[in-house]
């Protein structure tokens, strides 16, 4: 049974990979009926690293609580079906290109004419305009447009760039479930319907917060030192990795004293550290018996005696760290009042004291894989608690019952069977 504040809301969703499939299932999770449209041979994500067939681990993380409409749209029959099945829908989520949504008869001008006050979510690569907005684009693409990929500024052993986790899909999923629940509320209010738009590169510049705002008073000699430095390399083919050293010695010549905000080595294992004001800054100096003068007036980073100074805290406090263990660490830090936690990998997580505790694991059960545990809906609510209505759907196997709640009769389901139409 559907629980939480959108039951009642039905959302058709035509999208695939990550940042799509993460913001329908952020909606279902919250209680919208989301019906999944899926090619008959089943979306790319079902299709990565199975471990059986049309099934994989990527598929399952994206697509809990979900209904799986197997259809092919390039059939006259399905985009019959779809528009006959728009009527009783919300919201639309889509990411294909403009050009393709036109062709299938998906379109916001196309559906919102059948359906007035329908609510229709765009999600693209680069945005509808300009030289980039008709270029597919993924997460890794769009890492590299955006300055996602020097930021992690990692290489592989031979030079070349690496990017981290996909961070610029997983913000666009949230600014989806965001935009469609803005969109929601306004038709509320007003009846109104409306096109909703989001991409993958401007929830990526939202990443960077400040580091992308261009504020002449605050940082326009860092910022042309910079990019002088990056266009003389650039014109000497300087390699990308030589070049991320220069870059970071630009960086770390303004950081040289950071010990309150960053990751130490222990004896053991590893910890992180996070006082950003002064009052915390002040606990750290405390709780490690040393001295700085980080937060008194005048402290210029970039003067060399203060440098001096900064480097050989730096070295002194790392030296200290890797004398005791982590649980040693955290317990010092914790009783200081330092903001502190240990590093784990992801594959200690769904077992972790704090993550159980707290209810942020959820165990479904897959029609197929069987027992499936995964992290719960980012909300707990007091008065309508998502609750996620189950694992993610076997391909097609909502089919015969989305359209039969379009009003189609067994026959008919049949006979479209039978044409090739769906699944």
């Amino acid at each position: 049974m559907a629980s939480g504040p959108l039951d009642g809301i039905r959302l058709l969703e035509f999208t695939q990979i990550i940042a799509g499939p993460l913001g329908c299932q952020l909606l279902a999770d919250l209680g919208a009926d989301v019906i999944k449209v899926e090619p008959p041979e089943g979306e790319p994500w079902r299709l990565n690293a199975m471990f059986m067939p049309k099934e994989s681990k990527t598929f399952m993380g994206l697509n809990r609580g979900k209904k799986s409409f197997a259809v092919n749209l390039a059939h006259p029959e399905s985009r019959k079906a779809i528009h006959r099945l728009v009527k009783d829908i919300d919201v639309v989520v889509i990411n294909y290109r403009p050009d393709v949504a036109a062709r299938l008869g998906i379109d916001y001008e196309t559906l919102s004419g059948i359906k007035p006050d329908l609510i229709y979510l765009d999600n693209t690569a680069f945005g509808r305009e300009g030289p980039f907005a008709d270029r597919p684009g993924y997460d890794i693409v769009v890492q590299a447009f955006s300055g996602l990929t020097t930021a992690v500024g990692k290489v592989d052993e031979r030079g070349n760039p690496l990017v981290g986790p996909a961070v610029a899909d997983t913000t666009t999923g949230y600014a989806i479930c965001a935009g469609v629940l803005a969109a929601l509320f306004h038709r509320q209010r007003t009846g109104e319907g409306q096109k909703v738009e989001t991409s993958l590169l401007i929830n990526a510049l939202t990443i960077h917060m400040s580091q992308f705002a261009d504020i002449p008073a605050a940082d326009a000699a860092q910022r042309e030192g910079f990019l002088k430095a990056l266009g003389e390399a650039r014109a000497a083919g300087v390699p990308y990795a030589d070049f991320l050293k220069t870059r970071d010695a630009m960086l770390r010549a303004a950081q040289a004293g950071n010990i309150y905000y960053r990751c130490y080595i222990t004896k053991d294992s590893s910890l992180a550290i996070g006082a950003l004001s002064a009052g915390l800054r002040a606990k750290v100096r405390a709780t490690l018996g040393v001295e700085h003068n980080r937060d008194e007036p005048g402290y210029d980073a970039l003067n060399p005696e203060q440098r001096a100074i900064d480097l050989a805290l730096v070295a002194k406090v790392e030296a200290m760290f890797r004398e005791e263990t982590t649980a040693y660490w955290d317990k010092r830090l914790t009783d200081g009042g330092v903001p502190v936690a240990p590093i784990l990998f992801v594959q200690e997580l769904s077992e972790q004291q704090q993550v159980v505790e707290n209810g942020y694991v959820v165990d479904l059960f897959h029609e197929m894989a069987g027992p499936v545990r995964m992290q719960a809906a980012p909300w707990k609510m007091s008065k309508t608690p998502p609750v996620p209505e189950g694992a993610s759907p076997i391909l097609g196997a909502h089919t015969d019952q989305v359209l039969a709640g379009a009003g189609y009769s067994a026959d008919e389901i049949a006979a479209m069977r039978a044409a090739g139409a769906i699944l």
